[in-house]
């Protein structure tokens, strides 16, 4: 699972799973481009060889057109950022949802438009580059209580993974979703930390996981290298499910 040669450009990358995958693709020789809207979260890549850090708000088109114009064409790229909504329904805003939508959709959209015309150059050279979308198990895939926002969202990244796998495979870009279960990151660990009880939201957390704790960042890289590399290459369209068996 080689990234040697490849540029990729990852989103959200200054915790969690996004800073993993970065450090992650770089081990296996890609020239990663972390992004994240926070330049202090990022900090912790500078002097990582093969890692360089950009802002960037994942919600500003504009911004997000002038990035990929600046940058070469790349191989690989994985949008990572997102948010969780925690609610019913009945607690859900119109501006909860609208900013659920934006960062958990909208922003993959334009990211994917924005980058996928260097991709299709750099396939055509290569015959190979990849899309990685972050989903979850929380979508189509299984209903979660408290997650409205969350589930719809990441039901509809699934959606559009699918949409631009149809339409580029004959041009040998692919783009498939990943759907992790419950990850020990920051995110997670904020959470807890709201919860009223923060003691038993953790166990609750790791109740619903049938192995019987949580997932962390190293659960999930192996697949995210796999999918970025060209050992996926007859992978499409897919989605990839590393839950710990919560969806079985």
């Amino acid at each position: 699972m080689t990234l040697k040669g490849k540029t990729i450009l990852i989103t959200a990358a200054g915790q969690g799973m996004g800073a993993a995958s970065a450090v992650a693709c770089a081990q296996a020789g890609a020239k990663v481009i972390a992004t994240d809207l926070s330049l202090q979260l990022l900090e912790k890549h500078q002097g990582i060889e093969g890692i360089e850090v950009r802002q960037l708000d994942v919600t500003d088109s504009d911004v997000i057109a002038s990035l990929a114009a600046s940058l070469p064409d790349l191989d690989g790229l994985f949008n990572c950022a997102g948010v969780v909504h925690h609610g019913t329904i009945l607690d859900l805003t119109d501006a909860d949802w609208e900013f659920a939508l934006s960062l958990n959709v909208t922003s993959m959209m334009q990211m994917c438009r924005a980058f996928l015309p260097g991709l299709l150059r750099q396939s055509e050279k290569t015959g190979s580059a990849s899309i990685l979308n972050m989903s979850s198990m929380a979508s189509s895939e299984k209903g979660f209580v408290q997650r409205t926002a969350y589930g719809a969202t990441k039901a509809a990244v699934i959606g559009l993974t699918k949409a631009i796998a149809a339409d580029f495979v004959q041009q040998n870009v692919r783009c498939n979703a990943l759907c992790p279960g419950t990850v020990d990151t920051p995110s997670l660990q904020g959470r807890i930390n709201a919860a009223a009880d923060p003691i038993q939201a953790k166990r609750d957390f790791i109740a619903r996981q049938p192995m019987g704790r949580l997932a962390d960042v190293d659960d999930l890289t192996p697949t995210i290298l796999h999918l970025l590399s060209d050992a996926s290459r007859f992978v499409t369209g897919q989605t990839f499910l590393v839950d710990g068996g919560v969806t079985i």
